[in-house]
């Protein structure tokens, strides 16, 4: 009788060992194409080809930020415009997210609390948050209270319809082995169907971070006196182009730092994503 030697198996690896792997191959690609935006940049406004008043050139720019940080814009330094644009932020942010994640959780658990909502989502979800400047400075005023709502706004819409959608797709088996043991609705919905909705929860706040961070820059055009967004239109306003772009350059590599924030923080709650 022949003897068959044992068939040894690779161990598979950890979807999230294989992206990280996938990651680091793809990393030079990612810092190849922004050196060849900067020296496509650097070579068309040094040699002419697109005037100053359209592009400015990279080492003007550098310049600019310099004095930037040394004198401040309109007599506020530089971080008190980068501060109070992530003041506003940040306060809609946690407050329309909160009141989002809730409601859409609710929503995504009780047949009756979805209908409810339903209407009033699909009717705000097609308008653009800009749309609603007039009517918030109509009731809260050129203050910073109206900017405020404005972005927690732009948070709620997309936090509440991510969780709803994480929390009515969690597995009927999930919820059929929790009823089979005899647990709480109460306990149910922390250890069952909020685990399970988490990746969507966070889908929809990476979303919704970023938005309201584009959406402080239009709530700024109004009434603001600091900020990123009020930079970048009073230096429009008196044709300082090196400034708007250097506030444009500024709101993305905040907006990169924020989502780069989320996703650290996502790693480490849904910490069992990519695993086995």
């Amino acid at each position: 009788m022949a003897i068959t030697a044992p068939i040894r198996t690779r161990p598979r690896a950890s979807s999230g060992g294989q992206k990280k792997r996938r990651s680091r191959r793809l990393l030079p690609i990612s810092i190849g194409t922004i050196v060849v935006i900067l020296v496509v940049w650097f070579a068309v406004t040094n040699t002419g080809l697109v005037g100053p008043k359209y592009l400015p050139k990279p080492q003007e720019l550098v310049a600019q930020f310099g004095v930037l940080l040394s004198d401040g814009y309109q007599g506020k330094s530089l971080w008190e415009h980068i501060g109070a644009s992530l003041g506003r932020t940040l306060s809609g942010f946690v407050i329309g997210s909160f009141i989002g994640i809730i409601v859409g959780l609710a929503a995504g658990s009780s047949a009756v609390v979805s209908a409810a909502i339903s209407p009033i989502m699909a009717f705000l979800r097609p308008i653009p948050p800009i749309a609603f400047i007039p009517m918030v400075v109509l009731y809260f005023g050129l203050g910073e209270t109206g900017k405020v709502v404005l972005i927690a706004l732009t948070s709620f819409n997309y936090a509440v319809v991510n969780a709803q959608a994480g929390a009515a797709g969690v597995p009927v088996a999930y919820r059929r082995a929790a009823a089979t043991l005899g647990i709480p609705k109460r306990v149910e919905f922390f250890r069952v169907i909020l685990p399970a909705a988490l990746p969507n929860i966070f889908a929809g706040l990476k979303v919704a971070l970023a938005l309201s961070w584009a959406v402080v820059v239009a709530a700024e055009l109004v009434g603001a006196q600091v900020g990123l967004g009020y930079m970048i239109n009073q230096a429009a306003l008196l044709f300082q182009i090196p400034i708007v772009f250097i506030g444009i350059i500024l709101i993305g590599v905040i907006g990169l730092g924020l989502n780069l924030l989320i996703n650290f923080i996502e790693s480490r709650l849904i910490h069992w994503r990519g695993r086995g």
